[in-house]
């Protein structure tokens, strides 16, 4: 799978990619700076209350499981609430977040999430501590069992606050982590339906392909935190 890391003409063309989204993370957690907001980014999360979430299985958010935490959103271990999702659906979009695992963590990032699937299936950017992982395209910022990302991926260690970033434009989609682009690929791409035809997810039509969807919050065993949530929608 060489092809995904090559670098695309597409990246010279389109101006999209800014650092600021990920700059004064810490200091100015759940804010966005003025630049962001001429830039169109909208906050998922402000630190203070959940709007804008709900449960895949229903129209409201879980009593449980998930909670608003010392301004972060955080999934409790030992409880079953389910994953969350975005209440609204996005086509083209850029989504920066900020998370943080305990050793051994494991937890996710689904996108392209429908209804018709009849299951919380899609894309997923995988966030897992990379000690606990054998094959590549399982591991931290992958395109789960799919593509895996390359060799200049900067983990954090588990316990430190990771900066992930996805870009869907068309069919071209970007993982980036900790201020790298780690994987691209092309969604329907051979090289990519081949690879999912070799998972479990070649029992969903048109896995692989692009559509619009939710945003999915995973719900793991594990307890994970996350900041500093923020989209825009690209035309």
């Amino acid at each position: 799978m060489k092809r995904f890391f090559q670098t695309s003409r597409f990246l010279a063309a389109v101006p999209f990619f800014f650092a600021s989204a990920f700059s004064n993370a810490s200091e100015n957690a759940n804010q966005l700076t003025d630049a962001e907001k001429a830039e169109g980014w909208v906050l998922l999360f402000d630190g203070k209350k959940i709007e804008g979430w709900r449960s895949y299985k229903s129209e409201t958010f879980p009593e449980k499981g998930w909670l608003v935490q010392d301004g972060t959103l955080h999934k409790q271990a030992g409880e079953k609430p389910g994953d969350i999702m975005t209440a609204d659906t996005y086509g083209d979009f850029e989504f920066a977040w900020e998370w943080k695992l305990p050793a051994k963590g494991n937890n996710g990032v689904k996108y392209f999430i429908t209804k018709e699937r009849g299951a919380p299936v899609g894309h997923e950017y995988q966030m897992i501590d990379d000690e606990t992982v054998k094959d590549p395209k399982s591991g931290n910022a992958s395109f789960y069992l799919v593509v895996a990302p390359g060799s200049n991926k900067k983990n954090k260690t588990m316990g430190e606050w990771n900066s992930s970033r996805l870009l869907v434009k068309g069919n071209h989609v970007e993982h980036w982590l900790n201020g790298e682009k780690v994987l691209e690929y092309e969604c329907g791409d051979p090289l990519v339906m081949n690879q999912i035809a070799l998972t479990k997810f070649k029992k969903y039509p048109g896995f692989g392909k692009k559509v619009r969807g939710h945003i999915l919050l995973t719900d793991h065993k594990d307890p994970c935190w996350y900041r500093n949530l923020k989209i825009r929608e690209l035309k």
